[in-house]
């Protein structure tokens, strides 16, 4: 595994970075890499003050470069890399080229009109990452990408109300615009960072969905393949803590960082691992 994979998850900080690293080495390379090439994309149009239209092309670029390191080679090591993965652990292409067209999605789309829009963005950039991830972890029962598009849909709508604040702050509201009606909480508020009882019901509303969605996980994931997903099950158990802190908190979002600290998420992901390696 190339440095490079290794220090981007270790750097971030992730829950990923956590809860992988008691995979046994050849799925945690892989998984490193898997990140790296996230982590990569996501950086193309979160990071930098560039116009949009440079990180519309150097998007167009980083898929061109996918498409060639499929096809024989790249020009950017990490990507020949992440192909020595795909081949091994037989990870469909399509996943990643939809990762890519989801990350485009937040120089298109800065508002959503409802959930279903949302949910479609929620899939690319979040479902897309765990259809990846599970192949790697290896299961025995189809229902496992069911597991995984319905977590990554939970872990995601997670992350926006985490981040209600930090996303207005770079000009993206992804709290469906239907639901903000219903709650009677503008955009107006937002940008004031109003901390009310609309805002405090309008994001009760958004964790109870994503809720639903770790409920809908939990139902789809086979007893058989609990074991070999106990990286993702251990993000699953880190992302689940912090909706349930952002609820204790009440969902003050807008003047507190609401976060699990780098120990919990250690502790999480070695219960998890150890819960799985003795039961099983």
């Amino acid at each position: 595994m190339s440095d490079e994979s290794k220090q981007i998850a270790k750097e971030s900080k992730s829950s990923f970075y956590y809860a992988f690293t008691l995979l046994e080495k050849p799925k945690r390379e892989a998984m490193n890499t898997v990140y790296a090439f996230c982590r990569k994309t996501d950086d193309i149009v979160d990071f930098g003050e560039e116009a949009d239209d440079l990180k519309y092309e150097k998007l167009r670029k980083w898929r061109v470069e996918l498409e060639k390191a499929f096809h024989g080679g790249s020009e950017i090591p990490l990507l020949n890399k992440l192909v020595t993965y795909v081949k091994q652990f037989n990870i469909p292409l399509e996943p990643f080229f939809e990762l890519i067209a989801g990350v485009e999605m937040d120089l298109q789309h800065k508002r959503y009109i409802s959930f279903d829009d949302l949910s479609q963005y929620c899939y690319l950039v979040a479902s897309t990452v765990g259809l990846m991830c599970i192949e790697i972890f290896g299961y025995k029962h189809s229902s496992a990408k069911d597991y995984a598009v319905n977590l990554g849909l939970a872990m995601q709508l997670t992350n926006i109300l985490r981040d209600v604040g930090k996303d207005y702050e770079q000009g993206r509201i992804y709290l469906p615009q239907d639901d903000m009606i219903k709650f009677n909480y503008t955009e107006d508020d937002l940008r004031n960072k109003t901390y009310n009882q609309h805002f405090v019901n309008l994001m009760s509303y958004q964790a109870l969905r994503a809720k639903q969605y770790f409920n809908k996980a939990n139902d789809c994931l086979n007893y058989e393949d609990k074991r070999s997903m106990f990286a993702a099950r251990a993000m699953q158990h880190i992302y689940y803590r912090l909706l349930k802190k952002l609820e204790t908190e009440n969902y003050d979002v807008l003047s507190k960082k609401i976060k699990i600290g780098k120990f919990e998420k250690a502790a999480i992901s070695l219960g998890v691992w150890a819960k799985y390696s003795i039961v099983y």
